[in-house]
């Protein structure tokens, strides 16, 4: 056979996943990658192993607490293996690959004919939603028009050997959005979610890492997996993705095998990775990201700040004036000098330092970073019940030349609740009470601005005992005007 015809337009930067993405001397390095059969024996407590996505979504719908139901989607997620059994040995660690025997375990989250049918009845823009991408010969090519992504152009692209990466697909498909928004609940941060397909015998992404933790769920066919360890102790649990790397800059793989449909390979941030289609089989798989912007340093970037600056405003040792002759013994030039003044300065700045912990404002620093989450979060998925008995269920309406129905019909029998444990948080911002939610966010990252209203002071005990009482309906006398 001939060599593929490659169609190309122009080419544009890598984007990286958010959503959504072999060295030595690193402690990861060291990490080697654990390997689990699924032989189908499910335990008592976990969903069985092969259900069906949709079946164990809609048995979901019963379990009252929606941390549970997350915890019990994650363990099907990762069957046979427990989720204690990731965190402990995997997470953040090394890579993970389960291997299952079982080409139907994921069907029902995502597929070709699903992907196509998106493309044909929705609004799919290429470089927004879709990106078109070749890597041939070391180099790594983007490949987007500018506009729609119509299904001529787009299966042209891919007949001619070009990947296909779908930037959000929970923004179309609802079995994506629900599996997300559950998930992210078990992180206690956003997940998003990439899907990539890939013709046979091609290679769409150069190898690189991300800055996120990766669940790589194949879908369909099969694709040719190597993963490395991070080259250097800097490239441990990155806060950032890195550039494309040359063959020649990553060593040898630790791990490398072929996904079949059904197979699940996690590896943490940092892990270098690269994919490609054997000859015989195109490949379908999502990756599911979760922690991007989640760790400590990034709770301190919010933290010492506000630290310093409250410090400097109630302890006048921070307000005192440097040393008159301070620069004549540190800086660059200074920085090996043996010189008591130099010494007394870094003691002094050590115990300045030292002191911040007193004033950091631990609580408000965290509430930061959860506005960040909610506005990053998923709206949940209601169940027809929910709502029924929601909102979204009244019955107000426009009839008969007047408006009918928009009082809430509260009574002293009636029952209220949270939909879900995670979708409100209260947060002081000045002289003000907000409480954020997530209820209304868009299917697509960012597209509107963070959600959340002013709550007087006299309803937040009521706020606090709705969170305090989910799962559990409460009487609704508590105040209904701040429900």
């Amino acid at each position: 056979m001939g060599k593929r015809r490659r169609v190309k337009l122009h080419s544009l930067p890598e984007k990286r996943e958010r959503s959504p993405p072999a060295g030595v001397g690193s402690s990861a390095a060291a990490a080697a990658p654990e390997v689990m059969r699924d032989k189908g024996r499910a335990s008592a407590r976990r969903p069985e192993a092969g259900s069906s996505l949709r079946r164990l979504l809609r048995e979901l719908e019963a379990v009252p607490h929606s941390r549970e139901k997350a915890a019990r989607l994650f363990e099907w997620l990762l069957a046979p293996i427990s989720s204690q059994q990731f965190f402990d040995h995997h997470w953040e660690k090394k890579p993970l690959l389960i291997r299952r025997c079982n080409p139907v375990y994921y069907q029902g989250l995502f597929s070709t004919a699903e992907f196509d049918a998106i493309l044909r009845d929705r609004q799919v823009q290429f470089g927004v939603n879709l990106d078109v991408t070749s890597y041939e010969d070391g180099k790594r090519e983007t490949h987007n028009p500018l506009g729609r992504a119509l299904p001529s152009v787009v299966w042209d692209f891919y007949r001619n050997g070009c990947s296909l990466r779908m930037l959000n697909p929970q923004a179309f498909s609802a079995t994506v959005w629900h599996f997300l928004s559950l998930l992210q609940e078990r992180f206690g941060s956003m997940v998003g979610a990439n899907t990539y397909l890939t013709p046979s015998g091609t290679q769409g992404f150069a190898p690189h890492y991300d800055d996120i933790e990766a669940f790589v769920i194949q879908l369909e066919g099969k694709k040719h997996w190597r993963v490395y360890s991070p080259r250097k102790e800097a490239e441990v649990l990155p806060r950032f993705s890195s550039t494309n790397f040359l063959q020649s800059e990553i060593g040898e793989p630790i791990l490398e095998t072929i996904l079949e449909a059904g197979d699940l390979l996690y590896f943490p941030r940092g892990f270098i990775h690269q994919g490609d289609c054997l000859p015989e089989a195109h490949s379908l798989h999502i990756t599911v990201s979760s922690f991007q912007r989640n760790c400590w340093g990034d709770l301190l970037e919010k933290l010492l700040p506000a630290a310093l600056q409250m410090a400097i405003e109630e302890d006048v040792e921070y307000r005192q004036g440097l040393p008159i002759d301070y620069l004549d013994y540190t800086g660059v030039l200074n920085a090996d000098a043996i010189d008591p003044r130099r010494d007394a300065f870094m003691r002094k700045l050590h115990t300045l330092i030292t002191q911040l912990v007193n004033y950091a404002p631990v609580d408000a620093a965290v509430d930061e970073k959860a506005k960040g989450f909610f506005h990053d979060c998923l709206p949940p998925v209601l169940t027809e019940t929910e709502k029924a008995l929601s909102v979204y269920g009244l019955p107000a309406r426009w009839e008969n030349g007047d408006v009918q129905d928009v009082d809430v019909p509260f009574n002293a029998k009636t029952q209220v609740r949270l939909v879900r444990y995670g979708i409100v948080r209260l947060c002081n911002e000045g002289d003000k009470i907000l409480l954020y939610y997530t209820t209304e966010n868009s299917r697509v990252y960012h597209k509107e601005e963070p959600k959340y209203c002013e709550i007087e002071p006299e309803y937040t005990d009521s706020i606090e005992f709705l969170l305090s009482s989910y799962p559990n309906f409460v009487a609704s006398y508590l105040n209904k005007d701040c429900i």
